[in-house]
């Protein structure tokens, strides 16, 4: 309670706290200021006051107060209210010409340095004061004036008066200072508290438009260009943190999204596999088993079953490792070269199909030899399976673009409607099913070319139309 009543959590009583405080420390430091200068002002100008009132008296009078001169005794006819007044000789004789009382310690006696000093100071100069302190009077203020005659300087005149009224004048001057600070730092309180409280007020905004952000409010934006500099800044740097916030969080729920729909579909991919095996096995164990033409049936399909689900197992192993942690053996190589080494391999699974090649060299890549081999050959499958056996043509490709080298597989089969074409490369999924199932495809085929070909820098693309064709494009830079 005490910690927070001196140390305030609030931004708004720490402003106006620390504002105070220097208002104060300001205060403080032109008091001083003010006192001191204030105090040598009143002394020398007290001083200035009794030095033209010593002046304003003939030389020549102050010669009846020469003892060497004087044959009668001295007379007191100058009159200075409430001040001893002395007369120094140039021998430093001392002749006392009145006194506030009749103590002889009511005048002052200096050194005889201060009187020398007093004989060679010009007339009209800076008038000579000290402060001296008297047992009997108390604090004085001593005034030393050389006064001339016609026979040239006579001697010095010395007033000294109680520093009193001046003390008191001072001590009334800082009171008032005093009472005017303490009327500044209350009508600053006043001041300061609704104009920080206004110039907050769009931190205030800001904090309620936050309380209201949640998860399903990311896309809300606070104000910019409208507030002061630094809440500027800050709702600038709030905005892109927002947005960042909502991008990750898009793409989290689009990576749970995408785990369902894959948890989904590898679940019903292999549930139809192991299905079919299961059936498969329960007709044997109800006696089929005895007949070798149903046995011999039910084996093969049990086994091609096997080899589909080995397939999509090593496909979802293939795909998990390049997620987690994918590797790579590049090392220079000439692409044309390695599609000219798959060339026969490439024609045997393209059968009775048109295939034709156009192969240029250009600078090697750095490539991995295997993967890009895969990449070509799922490529290549997929042109076979969406082209005529009699009638299809496939076109290979190797050409220079841009900076990199751009390798492209062109076939005339049935195409690809433009709804399809944005998540062809999502795992799973196929345009038609049943085809698929036919040629045991899952799914995942160009799914994992595109990761093989983004492994080495580069991209996938697809061009294509019903009943025209397809074109797919794979882009690899000169250099990672």
């Amino acid at each position: 309670m005490i910690r927070n009543l001196f140390f305030p959590r609030s931004l708004r009583y720490q402003l106006l706290s620390r504002i105070l405080l220097i208002l104060a420390g300001l205060l403080i430091v032109i008091g001083l200021f003010q006192y001191v200068f204030m105090e040598r002002f009143l002394y020398q100008n007290k001083a200035s006051s009794i030095q033209r009132q010593i002046q304003s008296v003939p030389g020549e009078m102050w010669e009846r107060f020469n003892p060497n001169k004087r044959r009668g005794p001295a007379e007191s006819f100058i009159f200075f209210p409430s001040s001893s007044v002395a007369f120094i000789n140039n021998e430093g004789k001392l002749t006392v010409l009145s006194r506030l009382n009749t103590s002889s310690d009511s005048i002052p006696r200096l050194d005889d340095r201060a009187y020398s000093d007093a004989l060679s100071r010009p007339r009209m100069g800076k008038p000579l004061y000290k402060i001296v302190n008297n047992n009997t009077e108390g604090e004085q203020l001593v005034v030393l004036q050389a006064v001339r005659t016609f026979n040239g300087i006579g001697g010095v005149v010395q007033v000294s008066t109680s520093t009193k009224p001046l003390r008191d004048e001072l001590y009334r001057q800082l009171k008032l200072f005093l009472a005017l600070a303490f009327a500044a730092l209350i009508g600053g309180l006043l001041t300061f508290l609704p104009a920080i409280r206004r110039t907050l007020t769009p931190l205030s905004r800001m904090v309620t438009t936050v309380e209201q952000i949640d998860s399903g409010k990311l896309n809300e934006r606070l104000p910019e260009k409208v507030q002061p500099m630094e809440i500027d800044r800050l709702s600038h740097s709030f905005n892109r943190m927002l947005e960042r916030l909502e991008s990750s969080f898009l793409a989290e729920q689009e990576a749970k999204e995408q785990m369902r729909r894959f948890v989904a579909d590898a679940s019903h991919e292999l549930r139809t596999p192991l299905t079919s095996i299961h059936g498969f096995l329960e007709v044997l164990l109800r006696g089929a088993a005895s007949d070798p033409e149903q046995l011999t049936k039910a084996l093969k399909s049990m086994h091609g079953e096997s080899e589909r689900i080995n397939k999509l197992v090593y496909d979802l192993l293939l795909l998990a490792k390049l997620d987690r942690a994918p590797e790579a053996r590049l090392e220079p190589c000439d692409l044309s070269e390695l599609v000219k080494e798959m060339e026969p391999q490439l024609l045997i699974l393209a059968e009775e199909r048109k295939v034709s090649f156009d192969l240029n060299s250009f600078t090697p890549l750095r490539l991995d030899r295997d993967k890009i081999k895969q990449v070509l050959l799922n490529l290549f499958q997929n042109a076979v399976q969406h082209t005529d056996p009699l009638q299809g043509e496939i076109q290979v490709a190797v050409n220079k673009r841009d900076r990199g080298t751009e390798l492209t597989v062109r076939d005339n089969g049935s195409g690809i409607s433009s709804e399809h074409l944005p998540r062809l490369f999502d795992r799973f999924y196929r345009i038609d099913s049943s085809r698929a199932r036919k040629y045991g495809g899952s799914g995942l085929g160009l799914s994992i070319t595109r990761s093989l070909v983004e492994l080495h820098g580069g991209s996938l693309n697809v061009e294509s139309c019903p009943d025209e064709g397809s074109l797919f494009r794979v882009y690899i830079p000169d250099s990672l």
